[in-house]
Formats: structure tokens, sequence, C-alpha cells
């Protein structure tokens, strides 16, 4: 792989990680092996991803345990694997040994991942599992809420990296509450800025589109966006490889604006205008 490419002020671009559990969700719906999501992750690659994300659930929904063997064995980029605190999962993880492994909030009767994990409550369990992660040479990342008790507790943790929770800024922009947005906006640049205080890397994910991954590109703290849900959507209306390289040059874009900006214009990328499926200009 070839260095990042920086913007002005050599700010380095913000990588993306695709997420392609449910490219498993539409083979799985009819079984068999179409879609591929291996197919899908070379696809996603090739078009301008910068690694790829897939989560293990226990109840195995849509990526499944040879998903992760064949992806492992096959992708050169980065694999991060989503998963839950349990020591099948550890296991698991240190056998197919990825690039990362982000350890995820999980119930069964959920649609999706709802909320950050509670690295603060559940510090004595976390631990030891992350300790056997990080032995076996695997980077490990906490998917969290932006509150400072999360954020400290993984410090505490000693992981490297977060993952800030968007879904609830996502949601109250897609409802059409700006208010609520904005104070979720702010929380997550407070805890964004926090974390990178405390000499975390920052990434962030959940419920991001073509206009939410521009607007939050423009956090300098940021170094990674994961994506699954909308760039498999949009996949269905113009590609899978067309949908990652508009998803690219969103948060390109964003980034652009941020490095070039001056402090006075800060608050207008803050927030993103119109729809939140709007078609982005590229």
């Amino acid at each position: 792989m070839t260095a990042a490419p920086t913007f002005a002020g050599g700010r380095p671009k913000l990588r993306l990680g695709v997420n392609i559990d449910h490219v498993a969700t539409v083979r799985n719906a009819r079984g068999g092996r179409h879609p591929d999501p291996l197919h899908a992750a070379e696809i996603a690659i090739a078009a301008g991803a910068d690694g790829i994300t897939a989560h293990l659930r226990e109840d195995r929904r849509h990526i499944r345990d040879d998903d992760i063997a064949r992806l492992k064995a096959r992708i050169d980029w980065p694999l991060n694997l989503e998963m839950a605190a349990t020591s099948e999962m550890v296991d698991i993880a240190v056998r197919v040994c990825p690039h990362a492994a982000c350890i995820v909030p999980e119930r069964r009767e959920e649609r999706t991942t709802e909320g950050g994990l509670d690295a603060a409550g559940q510090h004595n369990t976390l631990y030891p599992l992350i300790e056997e992660l990080r032995a076996a040479g695997i980077r490990v990342s906490l998917f969290i809420a932006a509150d400072p008790a999360q954020i400290e507790a993984a410090t505490a943790l000693k992981v490297p990296v977060i993952e800030i929770h968007t879904g609830t800024w996502c949601e109250a922009l897609a409802d059409g509450n700006a208010d609520r947005a904005a104070v979720e906006f702010d929380r997550i640049c407070a805890g964004a800025t926090l974390a990178h205080g405390f000499g975390l890397e920052v990434h962030a994910g959940h419920g991001l589109d073509y206009v939410t991954a521009e607007a939050i590109a423009g956090l300098p703290e940021l170094m990674e966006l994961n994506i699954g849900h909308f760039i498999v959507g949009e996949a269905l209306m113009r590609g899978l490889a067309a949908a990652v390289q508009c998803m690219r040059a969103a948060m390109d874009r964003g980034r652009a604006q941020e490095a070039s900006r001056g402090a006075s214009q800060e608050a207008s990328i803050r927030y993103p205008a119109g729809p939140a499926n709007a078609d982005p200009v590229t």
C-alpha cells in the first residue's frame, strides 16, 4: 500500500472502512453463495476503500465464520472484525488474527448495534479479553458513545483506538430534530477532542450517509469512518463501486474543507443541509 495522501496543512486523508455485513444479509435471505461478501470486499477495495469491516455476530445472522476466514486469507487490505466481548469471539479473533478487532455491544433481539459499549461498567470483563487480543498482535478498538466517562474508561483499558457511535446524531438529522442534532454533534466534537487529547486514535461510524459523512469528515481528530448499511443500500441503485466512490468523494470534500477553512468558517460545515440521503456532487 502506498502512503496516504494529505490535504493542506499535512492533514492525512480520512480512511474509509466499508462494512460488508448486509451483503451477507442478502445472501442469507435466500441461501447459497450469492452475493458473496468476499467479492463485495474486493470491489470496495478497488473502488477506494481503505479497509473492510465485518461483524461476526453470536447469532451469525449475516457474516459467518467462513466469511471471516476467507476475507483474512484473500484480501491484503486491513480487516476489522467487529465482535462481542465473549470468549468465543476472542478465540475466533486470535485464530484468524485480523488487523483489528472492534468490541461492540450485542443483543440478540436488536436489528443493529444500538448505542455504544459500556466500557466504564464492564472494565473487569473487558480487560482480560483485550489483553488476550493485544497479545495476539490485534489492534483493539471500543465502539462507544462520545461520553467522557466511556472515553476515560477506554483509556484505562489501554486500547489504542475508539470508534464513536454516530447513530443518535444521524437519527436526529433524519427526523428533522435540529436541536437534538446540535446537542449530539457537540457531544461528538467534544468526545473526539477529549479522546485525541488522551492519545487515542479516533474513528466514527453508524448511520452515516453521504451528507453526514461529508460533514463529520471535517473533524480534524477523526482518522477513520466505518460505513456499511448505507453503502450497501446505495449499491442496489448505482452499483457497489460507484457507491464507494461517492462516499470516498464526500469524505474527501469534508476533509479538504476542514483543512482549508479558517476559525471564522467553522460553523459552516457543522451541520449538513438538505435531506440525509441527498445525492452527492461528484
